[in-house]
C-alpha cells in the first residue's frame, strides 16, 4: 500500500480558490497544446507569468477534467427526497457518459438523502467537470462534494 506524503497528496478546489499564477499555467499549458505558440517562452508571455514560474507548477496543476478522464471519481450528494431525482442525477451520469460503479442512498431523514456514487469516466468520452456541474445545478441538490479520484 502506497503511503501517502506530501507529494501525492490531491485536493479538489474551486477555480475562485486557486491562486492567479496557477491559473495561468494551465492557461499556457493549453496555449503549448494547441500549438498556438511554439516555446515555453511565448506561452509566459502571451499569459503573463515567467518561464521559471510555468516549469515550478506545470506538473502540479491541471484542469480537473482533464484528470478525470479514464478515471473513477467518487462523490456525494445531499438531496431531497423527492420522486424522480434520483433517476434525474442517474441520467445526468449517462449524458456525460459515467459509468456507475457503486451507488448507495441514505434512508431519508427529514426529507433529505445522502447518495454516494462512485462513477468511472471513460476515456475520450465523458466530461466529469460538467457533469459535475450540471448535477449541482439539478432542482433539489443540496450540495455535492467530491469524496476522491483516482
Amino acid at each position: 500500500m502506497e503511503k501517502t506524503t506530501e507529494k501525492n497528496k490531491y485536493y479538489v478546489v474551486k477555480e475562485r480558490a486557486v491562486p492567479e499564477v496557477l491559473l495561468k499555467v494551465v492557461q499556457a499549458k493549453r496555449l503549448l497544446d494547441s500549438e498556438k505558440v511554439s516555446t515555453v517562452q511565448e506561452a509566459a508571455e502571451q499569459t503573463g507569468i515567467s518561464r521559471s514560474s510555468f516549469y515550478k507548477y506545470k506538473d502540479d496543476i491541471f484542469p480537473f477534467h482533464e484528470q478525470a478522464r479514464g478515471k473513477t471519481i467518487t462523490f456525494i450528494i445531499q438531496m431531497d427526497d423527492e420522486p424522480g431525482l434520483l433517476s434525474a442525477v442517474l441520467q445526468t451520469i449517462a449524458k456525460f457518459h459515467g459509468n456507475i460503479l457503486t451507488i448507495h442512498q441514505s434512508i431519508p431523514i427529514n426529507g433529505v438523502a445522502t447518495l454516494t456514487l462512485s462513477v468511472d469516466i471513460l476515456p475520450g468520452r465523458g466530461d466529469a467537470e460538467a457533469m459535475v456541474e450540471d448535477i449541482e445545478r439539478t432542482e433539489g441538490i443540496h450540495y455535492l462534494k467530491l469524496q476522491g479520484g483516482e
